[in-house]
């Protein structure tokens, strides 16, 4: 009699079988219903025409994988088999994952491209300008890679005065959508950031894309800032192409679009001086020309005479008023004249001077006989002093 096996004894034999016999192959097939979940594993259903197969990817191991996987995609998984006791059931745990072929990684440009663009995401409309005269740009780029190294140069020379704020990034493979979309984030938390300029130089469809992949295309959408896509090659077209603001073919071009040239903004600025200068004055001898004409017209003469000849006889008026005013200041300075002569003559000092002598009794003038009297003391004034009289001292 065979042995008797209990259902876990049969599934850890089974489970030991195929992970030793399956432990490194490689699956293809069309992925459907993938998930990925809050935790960061991926979930999905590898199947062909005949079967299907359940799979796993775990957190750390997908993060290598270039691209987001989406259903319908043709893909080439590699990994190993595992049984899952609990359910009795069998799945593919998946270590890398690569796309069959070009064609599906365009088979998926194109379906995302659809996709978004039914959702308005290439709206015209909706496009910010650009700015002409940036004070500072932000770029989204390697900060090692020689498309950084060109806009820098470029900028320098074609306009010194802009200030370029990199927030530096992976540009291709596992993690460079995210890190993409992290620093357009960043940049949009500043304030003084008139344009953003996300790039990167050509390369393989795989290269680019980080660029096609939409977390990337949505980010550039929200953004406040205006955002330049200068990614690749002039033949290469990316997602985010076509949702930015502006496509520039080059990251060299872009800073082009983004920037006026110096020496255009100086030339600009001589002509307009030269220019406008002479206009000026074409302008200024038009004007003069039109208000000597209108000066020397009879009609204009008629107010330049009537206030001409009020002008006239407002001098004369002035002019007599000035000749009454003097005359009558000469004849009052004469009259001042005299009378200060009158004055000095009856001046005491001056008749005392030509020997005249007067009398004061009692502090006072004695001018009349009558006046005197012979008892009290009197005094006789001289030019040259007084002399004290004591009528007491005189009858003694």
């Amino acid at each position: 009699m065979s042995e008797i096996l209990s259902v876990s004894d049969i599934t850890g034999l089974v489970k030991k079988t195929l992970e030793e016999k399956f432990d490194d192959i490689n699956i293809v097939g069309e992925i459907s219903n993938f998930k990925a979940h809050v935790s960061g594993h991926w979930y999905f259903t590898l199947k062909d025409s005949g079967a299907q197969i359940n799979c796993t990817m775990w957190r750390g191991l997908n993060n290598y994988v270039f691209f987001t996987p989406q259903d319908g995609m043709k893909v080439i998984a590699s990994g190993k088999i595992t049984v899952y006791p609990p359910r009795g059931s069998y799945q593919f745990d998946v270590r890398s994952m690569r796309p069959a072929g070009i064609g599906e990684l365009q088979a998926a440009f194109e379906k995302l491209k659809q996709k978004l663009s039914d959702e308005g995401l290439f709206s015209a409309d909706l496009k910010k300008p650009i700015p002409k005269f940036p004070k500072k740009i932000g770029i989204v780029t390697a900060i090692d890679g020689a498309a950084f190294q060109d806009m820098k140069s470029i900028a320098a020379r074609r306009y010194p005065v802009v200030e370029l704020v990199i927030a530096s990034c992976k540009v291709q493979g596992e993690g460079a959508a995210e890190e993409i979309v992290k620093s357009i984030d960043l940049l949009n938390q500043q304030t003084d950031i008139d344009l953003i300029i996300v790039g990167r130089g050509g390369g393989s469809l795989e290269d680019l894309w980080a660029f096609n992949e939409e977390i990337v295309a949505r980010a550039i959408f929200r953004s406040n800032i205006p955002i330049i896509s200068a990614v690749g090659h002039e033949v290469d077209f990316t997602i985010s192409d076509f949702v930015a603001d502006l496509r520039a073919p080059t990251p060299s071009a872009a800073i082009e679009l983004s920037t006026p040239n110096m020496d255009d903004l100086f030339g600009y600025i001589n002509e307009f001086s030269y220019y406008n200068s002479q206009k000026m004055w074409e302008i200024i001898n038009d004007y003069k020309d039109d208000v000597n004409s209108v000066i020397s017209s009879y009609g204009f003469r008629l107010p330049q005479d009537f206030i001409k000849n009020k002008s006239q006889t407002l001098d004369n008026i002035f002019y007599r008023l000035s000749n009454l005013v003097g005359n009558k200041f000469n004849y009052e300075k004469n009259r001042l004249g005299i009378l200060e002569e009158k004055l000095k003559a009856m001046n005491v000092d001056q008749v005392l001077k030509r020997g005249f002598v007067y009398l004061k009794q009692n502090d006072k003038v004695v001018g009349r006989k009558n006046e005197f009297f012979e008892e009290k003391d009197f005094t006789l004034k001289f030019y040259d002093g007084d002399i004290k009289i004591n009528v007491e001292e005189k009858r003694k």
